[in-house]
């Protein structure tokens, strides 16, 4: 029985200073963690026990599924992700450091590696397969922009698994399996979330899907069908576009747009100039960027920004992606800044991407490479040709669905979990292989499959708070029953204390307020801030004969005798 009057707990009334959404501020005001330092946060016993009560809820569902558990450290050598080239490709993310004999290590950011190896060494047959294993442990990741309380932390707790088989119809039985159990997880720990198609990005491999659970402050935006139902995160939205007819357009003509610095300014030129009719949308956005230390172009339409985020993963094995800073520019005297076109690309040495919406045919108003000047009826196919099409412009609500066409709708979520094809990528690069049917040696086929341990933590507290408090799902909950001693005398204690001894005994976790020095007041409030699924009063009613049982989430009360207390509230758990 979890006692205040000797839990270590500090509850807080005011909100911290650095907190932006509403979880972190009631995870550090109910006294569940604290901030260490920027993405670093220590937990407190109510948040070790809210945490580890999700760490079971996972850890049941991947063992019903028959995946089986391992462990690896999370000090890791710098060989075995050389060998795969993520020491250098994870950029500035990792966790780099060297031991006293100057040895490099790493703090691992995820473990395909070492799931890879650990295979490799127990495993030669394709009789060993299908295998399917997990750890939940510790990563490190060094996190530009550490926000959100434990949303998104320099250090935070991770379900990653793996799937080995023999091959690709396998694998997919394997991706299911992982799928099944995830959505038995999910439903179990009591969240609203969508499955949506991701892009696997660096992480290679084809089929990718996300679990989001929509939350307004969410890092994370989607967008849905209300029609088909098709559902994606925007880096996987696909733009459709039909290519057009362009040999009735007339040739290139490169007009002066002096004072035009904005695509309004153009525009507006544009409809006095030539007679109206022109929007941002025709016209053509180049956007110059470092790709890895080198120039590449992005077409989008003028009246869309790039999304960075979306643009690096699409097109993939790009490790930093900036915007072109004035030092860039000195290096390619040919580019106007203000009036860049696509025309002249190749002659700079520049590759050049479109988005989809450029399609061949199309005809642009965009920079005629000159200072002051534009070109209009420059047209993709005929005076530029893209090296490729990446999606890459932001996307929008009411834009089509690529499955029927109706217009999309945009939400925010926080992502939660993350399933990966992952194919033969580090299979092939650390030499994992069976011999198969025919004692023939095949690479295995691998799956990944993730569950942000705390920030599902996080996300749970997002779509469950009040504006009291927390309100935990009961299999979750630091205890399914906060029993409040709301008075001086010692019989109310020493009822508090005997509910919930009865409770307990009946596999029925307890909170019991027995602080001699709060007020009921204070109680209460505490009560609501952390957020167990009901609160019992021991009060005033004693002296009927009865207590006041209340329901955290709907803000049902009501009196029910002493003697049937305990009954009560076991009902209302189920």
């Amino acid at each position: 029985m979890l006692k205040m009057s000797t839990l270590f707990l500090r509850t807080l009334r005011d909100d911290p200073a650095d907190a932006e959404v509403a979880s972190h501020k009631l995870l550090v005001r109910a006294g569940y963690v604290r901030r260490i330092a920027a993405g670093i946060y220590s937990w407190l016993p109510l948040g070790v026990i809210t945490l580890r009560n999700v760490e079971r809820v996972i850890r049941e569902e991947m063992d019903k599924a028959g995946f089986q558990e391992v462990n690896f450290p999370a000090l890791l050598p710098r060989e075995a992700y050389e060998t795969t080239n993520r020491w250098e490709e994870y950029g500035p993310s990792l966790f780099r450091l060297q031991d006293r004999k100057g040895g490099d290590y790493l703090l691992g950011p995820t473990h395909e590696e070492m799931f890879t190896l650990m295979v490799k060494g127990e495993y030669s047959s394709y009789k060993d397969l299908p295998l399917s294993i997990y750890q939940i442990q510790t990563k490190f990741r060094d996190e530009a922009r550490p926000r959100s309380g434990i949303i998104r932390g320099r250090e935070f707790v991770m379900k990653d698994s793996y799937s080995f088989d023999l091959d690709d119809a396998g694998l997919e039985i394997s991706y299911q399996n992982h799928r099944d159990a995830y959505v038995k997880t999910f439903d179990r720990l009591g969240m609203k979330y969508n499955i949506v198609k991701a892009v696997s990005g660096a992480m290679g491999g084809s089929k990718s899907e996300e679990f989001l659970a929509p939350c307004t402050t969410g890092e994370d935006t989607y967008v849905l069908c209300p029609k088909c139902g098709f559902a994606a995160n925007v880096e996987a939205m696909v733009t459709k576009v039909d290519s057009q007819d362009s040999s009735k357009v007339a040739a290139v003509e490169a007009f002066d747009s002096p004072n035009t610095p904005t695509i309004d300014s153009l525009v507006e030129l544009l409809n006095s100039k030539f007679g109206g009719g022109y929007t941002g949308e025709h016209t053509l956005k180049n956007v110059m960027l470092m790709a890895d230390n080198k120039a590449v172009c992005v077409l989008v339409p003028g009246d869309r920004e790039v999304d960075l985020k979306r643009f690096q993963e699409n097109l993939g094995g790009v490790h930093e992606l900036r915007v072109f800073e004035d030092a860039d520019f000195a290096k390619f005297p040919a580019l106007v800044k203000g009036y860049i076109g696509p025309q002249d690309a190749k002659k700079s040495g520049i590759t050049v991407y479109a988005d989809p919406r450029i399609a061949p045919g199309t005809s642009w108003v965009t920079g005629a490479n000159q200072k002051d000047r534009h070109a209009r009826n420059v047209v993709n196919g005929r005076d530029f040709t893209p090296d490729a099409y990446v999606e890459a412009a932001e996307v929008r609500a009411g834009d089509a669905c690529p499955e029927c066409a109706t217009p999309v709708i945009i939400d925010r979520a926080i992502e939660i979990g993350h399933i990966f094809q992952l194919g033969r990528k580090y299979a092939q690069a650390l030499n994992l292989t069976v011999l198969d049917h025919n004692g023939k040696s095949q690479v295995v086929t691998m799956g990944s499959y993730g569950i942000g341990v705390t920030r599902a933590v996080a996300a749970i507290a997002e779509q469950t708070h009040d504006e009291i408090g927390l309100n935990w799902p009961a299999e979750l909950a630091p205890a399914k029953v906060h029993i409040v001693a709301a008075g001086k005398d010692d019989l109310l204690f020493e009822t508090a204390l005997q509910i919930g001894t009865e409770l307990e005994a009946q596999g029925i976790s307890v909170m019991l307020d027995d602080r001699r020095d709060a007020s009921p007041g204070v109680k209460f409030k505490d009560a609501e801030l952390i957020g167990n699924p009901i609160i019992v009063v021991v009060g005033k009613a004693l002296a009927e004969g009865n207590v006041e049982v209340r329901v955290r989430k709907s803000g049902d009360k009501r009196e029910v005798a002493l003697t049937s207390a305990v009954a009560a509230i076991a009902q209302l758990l189920k």
